[in-house]
């Protein structure tokens, strides 16, 4: 009779969650709680395999799974409830029931699968921080290692963390933990030098301290037209003598007429001078020659 009207209740209070929730969005796990609270099992498990099915955050998905496990323990399913326990410990590996808040057999069912599972995922979990700490994510690694140590600290793993391969994996992870900390909080490298690019060498003039002017070895001018009266007539060439005593640019500074001009210009690539020194070594100079004709 009791179990009869525990279904009814369970039965009425299923469909006052299903309802509440499609009208005023009533939180559904809180109505599988409910109908667990009710031993409305059955009722329980129909609700939360419709939540399970759903794409929901971790934290409620971790809550379904812990009350389906609840829900098929207490029908007898053992081996139903031993996979949600497994998807509620993958879930969250720190996770256990609380001992005023379940059966006995609950705690035994849950420290079993615990002790079983915990293994598997220290290594899983030390192997994704270490892919993390391949990359260099330290961020990533750091966590994922800390997460490694803290489940090895769990006590149901107590016995088995004491024991290789276990015992490694503390070691190696509190090792690469470390480092990955060391890696996070180092500077950055500091940025490449600027490439040094050299100055082009100083052109001097006359007058500059030290510096003897270049000494003409060819210097020859073309002969100026003889057409017309002879009248005096001067022109201004600059040119510049680099190291090894030849002219590397000319420029009229006073016109003696455009084609003359042209014909001085041409003969300046002829030109040949001892190089100007500075300290006995050969330097540019810009040199300013005056041209005399008569026409």
């Amino acid at each position: 009779m009791r179990l009869k009207l525990r279904t009814i209740i369970g039965a009425a209070a299923l469909g006052f969650s299903l309802c509440a929730a499609a009208a005023a969005g009533q939180d559904a796990i809180s109505s599988a709680r409910e109908l667990y609270a009710h031993a409305a099992y059955e009722d329980a498990l129909v609700l939360l395999d419709r939540l399970r099915s759903g794409n929901r955050p971790l934290s409620e998905a971790r809550l379904v799974e812990q009350y389906r496990a609840f829900c098929l323990l207490a029908l007898g399913r053992a081996s139903d409830a031993e996979r949600a326990i497994e998807a509620v410990v993958q879930a969250d590996p720190s996770f256990r029931p609380v001992s005023s808040e379940v059966s006995p057999r609950l705690l035994t069912a849950f420290t079993d699968v615990r002790k079983r599972v915990l293994p598997s995922i220290v290594q899983a979990r030390y192997s994704t921080a270490k892919a993390a700490f391949d990359r260099k994510d330290w961020q990533a690694a750091e966590h994922g290692f800390q997460q490694v140590i803290q489940v090895l600290n769990d006590p149901d793993l107590q016995a088995a963390a004491a024991q290789p391969p276990l015992s490694d994996l503390r070691t190696l992870a509190g090792g690469f933990r470390d480092l990955a900390r060391t890696s996070a909080a180092a500077p950055p490298p500091p940025p490449p030098p600027a490439p040094v690019v050299p100055s082009p060498p100083r052109t001097y003039v006359a007058g500059d301290a030290g510096v003897i002017p270049p000494v003409a070895v060819n210097q020859a001018l073309p002969p100026f037209p003889t057409q017309g009266a002879f009248v005096p007539t001067a022109g201004l060439v600059e040119v510049v003598v680099n190291e090894h005593g030849v002219v590397e640019s000319a420029v009229m500074r006073s016109s003696l007429g455009s084609m003359y001009d042209r014909q001085v210009l041409n003969a300046t690539k002829t030109w040949q001078f001892k190089p100007a020194t500075l300290n006995g070594t050969p330097v540019k100079f810009r040199k300013v020659i005056q041209i005399s004709v008569k026409r």
